[in-house]
């Protein structure tokens, strides 16, 4: 069947004009769909592009992360290298001065004049200013390596403060200074050795950098803490540098000439503050340039009073002797200034002695059972490996009997002093202060 004809010109173009309009909807449908589909082609390119930078960023960071453990494990074990470095190195420069510390006391009983006198107390200040520098380094070295571990307990602050002072007292008075510690009956809970070398430091600082006035150290009780103030009035801290005289080997610039100029390294409050850290107390500090500074440690109070340690007597106390006259000593040391130094000291109290550098020439030293020391004194590291420790031992199953026994060693570990406790001897770290030594033993044979 034929389609009828429109002759309706209008009708046409009406048709013509909806045949147009949907041809071009249609047109730009698929305009749109290939827009589309470009977009989602793009955006796939630029996903695949940020995923690969992505993964390479990634990789990136993983080694780096690989790298900054290397490090860390390096510079652990160069930390832990350096700590056994300092211990080493402290044991064995140790050793000769405490020969010389025991050499030096020898000799001091032989002066008579003034002027030897004098002399012989300049070498032993020098001394003791090296002891002190040599412990000093040492006891950073083992606070950064975290092998410190404080024996917190009750601590009288009275008998501190009086040593602290005597301490202290000639050295204030040489400057013409003022030097007071407030009396007081309260205790506080810390590590007695720890507490006595942060002071020792701060009072130091504070000696050393003031010219004219003093130093007061006192103490104020506030909720069950104890606030410890050491006030001076010398040349103050300047601003900037409030945190730096924290570091090492930083000394405040000050005007002051002679003492203040020229003592210390700069490693005092560096050590205060790993102290302070290690033991959880709190420092802090105010300072006014040219009118002096205030540096407080707050601490916990103890519970009650703590008992007063026991004083060693000093070097002029007591006869010549010092009670042991005749003793019997069997002297244990490889190292040969070490033992001749000690051997002429106990000589010059009238000891008797009998001198060995091993286990071996130790027993053989006591091959006729007729000779039996009183007190056996030996260094723990010994020629052939051997220990003072395990020497005190054998002589003592040797002779049947237990013996005294004394370590006398550079050596800082722990375990050395569970030893010594589990065996019944007695330890002192070198270098040995002679009084101390003869004190010990007066002790030891009573």
């Amino acid at each position: 069947m034929a389609a009828p004809e429109i002759n309706d010109v209008d009708r046409l173009k009406r048709i013509n004009q909806a045949l147009m309009s949907r041809v071009e909807r249609a047109m730009d449908q698929q305009g749109n769909a290939f827009s589309l589909f470009q977009t989602a082609i793009n955006l796939e390119n630029r996903v695949k592009t940020r995923t690969e930078e992505l993964r390479a960023t990634l990789r990136r960071l993983e080694q780096s992360n690989i790298d900054l453990v290397a490090a860390k494990d390096n510079a652990e074990r160069a930390n832990i290298s350096k700590t056994r470095f300092l211990a080493a190195a402290s044991h064995d420069v140790l050793q000769p001065l405490n020969a010389a510390h025991l050499s030096i006391s020898a000799l001091a009983e032989l002066q008579t004049s003034e002027e030897g006198r004098k002399l012989v107390r300049q070498v032993e200040r020098s001394l003791e200013t090296m002891d002190d520098l040599l412990r000093t380094l040492l006891d950073i070295s083992k606070l950064d390596a975290g092998v410190v571990r404080p024996e917190v307990g009750d601590v009288a602050l009275e008998p501190l403060f009086a040593g602290l002072k005597s301490d202290f007292q000639p050295l204030a008075e040489k400057k013409g200074l003022r030097l007071r510690f407030r009396p007081t009956s309260l205790s506080v809970r810390s590590d007695r050795t720890l507490l006595r070398r942060i002071l020792q430091n701060i009072v130091s600082n504070a000696i050393r950098y003031t010219a004219e006035g003093g130093v007061l150290v006192g103490l104020r009780r506030t909720d069950g803490m104890a606030r410890i103030a050491v006030i001076d009035t010398g040349c103050g801290i300047p601003d900037h540098e409030h945190e730096a005289v924290f570091e090492e080997f930083h000394r405040v610039e000050t005007p002051l000439r002679g003492d203040a100029a020229g003592g210390g390294l700069g490693l005092g409050l560096s050590i205060v503050r790993r102290m302070v850290d290690a033991l959880g107390h709190r420092l802090t500090f105010s300072s006014r340039l040219g009118h002096g500074s205030v540096f407080r440690l707050e601490l916990p109070l103890a519970s009650g009073p703590a008992p007063e340690p026991q004083s060693v007597p000093s070097e002029t106390e007591g006869p010549r002797g010092y009670g042991l006259f005749g003793t019997k000593v069997l002297l244990v040391e490889d190292d040969d200034a070490v033992l001749e130094a000690t051997g002429a000291l106990l000589q010059r109290w009238q000891c008797v002695v009998r001198a060995a550098t091993s286990t071996e020439t130790a027993l053989a030293a006591l091959g006729d059972t007729d000779w039996v020391p009183d007190i056996i004194i030996a260094d723990q590291h010994l020629d052939h490996g051997d220990l003072g420790s395990e020497t005190i031992a054998s002589a003592r199953l040797y002779l049947q009997r237990g013996v005294p026994g004394l370590i006398i060693t550079a050596d800082p570990s722990d375990e050395l002093q569970q030893v010594t406790k589990s065996l019944g001897i007695e330890l002192m770290r070198k270098p040995v202060k002679p009084a101390q030594l003869r004190a010990l033993l007066a002790h030891l044979l009573a």
